[in-house]
């Protein structure tokens, strides 16, 4: 697999360590992550976007994508690289989370990570059921809509 998928939550030690889950650290492998790995706030919920280098090269694209020495690059490169922290994996599959990311967060004693594919986030437990619960709301909402769109034109709606 090379797919951050499914939704782990592990503790987080006395120290700040948190485990990080192995199906995870197993696509960060393949990623080639050279031990450690890109995280940050992320920019529009209460959570830590991370990945390997993938990610990194996702990010690059996105800039590529914009014009040298525009406001939106600049503006970009300072809310993804200007608060990323390179987090290093110990031997034990751990990684350190930083205060300030902790309090982005809202971490205190667990953290649940979620797979999105090519990254991946750190939500608070209570916070990301929340989100969770949002998410498939306007899912169904969107199945609503695209099954009346596709009945609308002729073709048939399967439910799915």
């Amino acid at each position: 697999m090379d797919r951050f998928v499914s939704t782990f939550t592990n503790k987080i030690d006395a120290k700040g360590r948190v485990s990080i889950p192995a199906p995870f650290r197993a696509v960060l492998e393949r990623d080639g992550y050279g031990g450690g790995i890109y995280c940050y706030p992320s920019l529009d919920a209460p959570a830590l976007d991370a990945g390997g280098e993938r990610l990194a090269q996702k990010i690059d694209g996105l800039l590529a994508g914009l014009p040298d020495y525009s406001d939106e690059r600049d503006e970009l490169s300072v809310a993804l690289y200007g608060d990323v922290q390179v987090l290093a994996i110990d031997g034990d599959g751990r990684i350190v989370l930083p205060q300030p990311l902790r309090t982005h967060a809202g971490l205190q004693s667990e953290v649940t990570f979620v797979g999105l594919g090519e990254k991946f986030q750190m939500w608070a437990p209570e916070r990301f059921d929340e989100r969770r619960r949002a998410a498939r709301e306007k899912v169904q909402e969107h199945r609503k809509l695209l099954g009346r769109a596709a009945r609308s034109d002729g073709s048939e709606g399967d439910g799915a």
